[in-house]
């Protein structure tokens, strides 16, 4: 997809879903994998561009041991006109061997130059590879390690919702609630009752008592006095 493509399609699942990838979930997950496709489609490139430069490579070797099999014949072609007395043709095929000689070192240095390119590329096509396969590893990892992570989380979610510690609190908390209520109660009906009217009151009962108990000796005093009698019709 490439890494424009990819951020694209990032940006996309968070406006949609309005979940960061910081969070952990689906959402990281998922960009996992997308990423993870991308590596390996950059690897399959990569591979093909490392077989374009072994081709490219393996023509330039061919190319100069065909000019080393080439300088090789015009000088056996020199060698055979001069034996012949053809001096003509011996000096145009060793002056073709010469521009030849002349060419190879050149081609030598840029056939070494892109063998070197070439295990350069190879090795980094390796180290992609094994880079490639950790993340397939790590891939499976993060899918059992957001399994492990939603399980906690409903876990965690049926112990909210069964939370009997919290209920146990909450009933503490009402019945403190209603203790600390009544002993407000009890303070306001005590604070409520005047002292000096309940001494008052107190005061009037005792006198009261004493009138009734002397009024009582004095009736033991007393004779009885004779009820008078009835008048007869």
């Amino acid at each position: 997809m490439g890494d424009r493509a990819g951020r694209v399609i990032v940006g996309s699942w968070r406006w949609l879903w309005g979940l960061p990838v910081e969070s952990g979930g689906k959402v990281a997950v998922a960009v996992a994998e997308e990423s993870l496709q991308s590596m390996q489609e950059s690897v399959q490139q990569l591979a093909k561009a490392v077989a374009q430069q072994v081709g490219a490579y393996e023509r330039a070797r061919t190319k100069y041991r065909d000019k080393i099999d080439e300088l090789r014949a015009y000088e056996q072609q020199a060698r055979l006109a001069q034996r012949a007395g053809q001096e003509d043709g011996a000096r145009l095929a060793m002056s073709r061997a010469i521009q030849i000689e002349k060419l190879l070192p050149a081609l030598d240095q840029q056939v070494q130059q892109a063998g070197t390119f070439v295990e350069a590329s190879k090795d980094k096509l390796n180290r992609e590879r094994n880079k490639l396969e950790q993340y397939k590893s790590d891939m499976q990892n993060i899918k059992d390690l957001a399994e492990v992570n939603a399980a906690l989380e409903s876990i965690a979610k049926v112990n909210n919702e069964f939370d009997i510690g919290s209920a146990r609190s909450s009933f503490e908390a009402a019945k403190n609630a209603v203790e600390g209520r009544n002993m407000t109660n009890a303070a306001l009906a005590e604070l409520s009752d005047n002292p000096q009217e309940k001494l008052a009151a107190d005061l009037d009962q005792l006198s009261l008592d004493d009138q009734v108990s002397q009024r009582l000796k004095a009736l033991d005093s007393t004779p009885l006095l004779p009820l008078p009698e009835a008048h007869q019709p």
